[in-house]
């Protein structure tokens, strides 16, 4: 479940870089250090998933399994299924293809995060500024993920109607993959994880 559900989410930003309407925050800078260094996107994603998890030591969180193939696999899915993809020059594809990603992406979290194996590193880095800083995981997913989107606009990353569609339509698409695949209701979730609870309720990047 962990694994497929990384490898579907890695498909799922595949979509959506090949669409060309825009990534989510984190995606926007990884193709934004892509198309300055030559380094593929999934790579980019796996490489700078490393110091984000040193981050984590002053934040006084502590990775899982899931953690670490997080930082493996979303990337080498990515850099396998890229390549493969048409890349649609007419906006209804192109559409379609960045609301595929969207579906994906948020099937790909429902079945990771389902695992309950670990979070990924940009989620635990929310939540650990949000318990050593007290910061609700709003405000602290808020402003990285406007930081990094800025950074990665800067670098020439895409930013466009996709970005939007998946900073609203996430949460929502990842509730709904729950639902289905850990049978747990939004209720159940709250008293269980009140910060993923929260990630879910407001626009951000989720599971990755």
């Amino acid at each position: 479940m962990l694994v497929l559900g990384l490898l579907v989410f890695g498909t799922g930003i595949a979509l959506m870089a090949a669409a060309g309407l825009g990534l989510g925050p984190w995606e926007v800078l990884h193709q934004g250090i892509s198309r300055h260094t030559g380094i593929p996107l999934g790579t980019v994603s796996i490489l700078l998933g490393f110091p984000i998890l040193l981050l984590w030591i002053p934040l006084g969180e502590y990775p899982g399994i899931g953690t670490v193939l997080n930082v493996l696999l979303i990337g080498t899915a990515t850099n396998i299924v890229l390549p493969l993809l048409p890349v649609p020059t007419d906006l209804l594809p192109q559409l379609a293809m960045m609301l595929a990603g969207v579906l994906v992406i948020g099937l790909g979290s429902g079945l990771y995060l389902g695992s309950r194996l670990g979070p990924g590193p940009r989620d635990g880095l929310m939540t650990g500024i949000h318990g050593r800083f007290g910061w609700s995981v709003r405000r602290a997913r808020t402003a990285v993920e406007v930081a990094v989107l800025v950074a990665g606009f800067l670098l020439g990353g895409t930013v466009g109607i996709g970005t939007v569609v998946f900073a609203f339509g996430i949460g929502p698409v990842v509730q709904a993959s729950l639902r289905v695949l850990d049978r747990e209701t939004p209720a159940e979730l709250a008293r269980r994880d009140p910060d993923l609870a929260e990630e879910l309720a407001g626009p951000g990047t989720v599971g990755e």
